[in-house]
């Protein structure tokens, strides 16, 4: 049985994705991992080579800047990759460039794997997230964020990346039959310099929406206001190993007295739903969780 990794990043560097962090969190479960380097206006393909690793695999794609319709370039390019992964591979993790898989939650994955792998009810593997906002000590409690989505998948080239490459399914438009894993995945999105998230989050924009909306709507302050509406809880565990040096060297302050932050109530009470029977309320599920 032999599982394939696969991700995409264009413009890592310029934007200041922990893409080298994302890729080297794959390493130890995968005998290969597929990396798709979009035309890029920086060393991002130099630093992937640089991470000097017999598993890493480099496509080179273009992207086509045209499709700005609900994020559809990042679906198309996620599968450019898969497509382009060997059928001498069953299973796939996927990564996007700011997701890290936390070392601790390996075992649990690969598990899952070899446990399901002769089951063919089972097309994939669903995983939790963290979500951090601002810094490394922050989570974000947001109902808008995925409390889980699906990152391990067989290769079966029936399945495609689902609307902004959030998710999966399959053909003709079947939602996948996942099992749960304990494993998470932590997303960096909103950790970086407040001036580079600026930049980012305005080329992130353009695969939405035309240049038009874009200077309408996005404030033109050089730098990302975090403000103080997003709800977040400190952060107490570990982050993957691979992050250490990124956090380490990390070039900015983000504080927040939580004791002054006020949930609305409509959170609070979906906040005690959850705590109480794990159900969370109007949570978007794009798979089928198999029992």
């Amino acid at each position: 049985m032999k599982v394939c990794g696969f991700t995409f990043v264009r413009n890592g560097i310029l934007y200041d994705y922990p893409f080298l962090e994302s890729i080297l969190s794959l390493l130890p479960i995968c005998d290969k991992v597929l990396v798709s380097v979009g035309n890029s206006d920086d060393e991002t393909k130099q630093a992937i080579q640089m991470l000097n690793s017999p598993k890493i695999e480099i496509m080179d794609s273009i992207w086509d800047d045209s499709l700005r319709e609900n994020g559809k370039v990042l679906a198309v390019e996620t599968d450019k990759v898969f497509q382009a992964i060997p059928a001498l591979y069953d299973w796939a993790i996927y990564l996007q460039a700011d997701e890290v898989i936390h070392e601790q939650a390996l075992p649990e994955i690969k598990n899952a794997i070899e446990c399901h792998h002769h089951n063919p009810t089972v097309e994939g593997l669903l995983l939790k997230y963290l979500h951090f906002y601002g810094s490394y000590d922050y989570v974000s409690e947001a109902y808008s964020w995925c409390r889980q989505e699906v990152r391990v998948i067989r290769n079966d080239k029936n399945i495609f990346s689902y609307k902004d490459a959030q998710g999966f399914r399959k053909k003709p438009n079947q939602k996948l039959r996942v099992k749960l894993v304990d494993g998470f995945i932590y997303h960096y999105s909103y950790v970086r310099n407040p001036y580079r998230l600026k930049n980012k989050l305005t080329k992130f924009h353009s695969y939405w929406h035309p240049n038009e909306w874009i200077e309408k709507n996005l404030h033109h302050d050089p730098k990302f206001d975090f403000g103080d509406t997003e709800i977040l809880t400190r952060f107490q565990g570990s982050h993957p190993q691979v992050m250490t040096h990124r956090i380490k060297n990390m070039d900015w302050t983000y504080e927040r007295d939580l004791r002054t932050q006020r949930s609305p109530m409509k959170h609070r009470i979906r906040k005690l739903v959850e705590n109480l029977t794990g159900w969370r309320m109007g949570e978007y599920r794009n798979y089928k969780l198999v029992k």
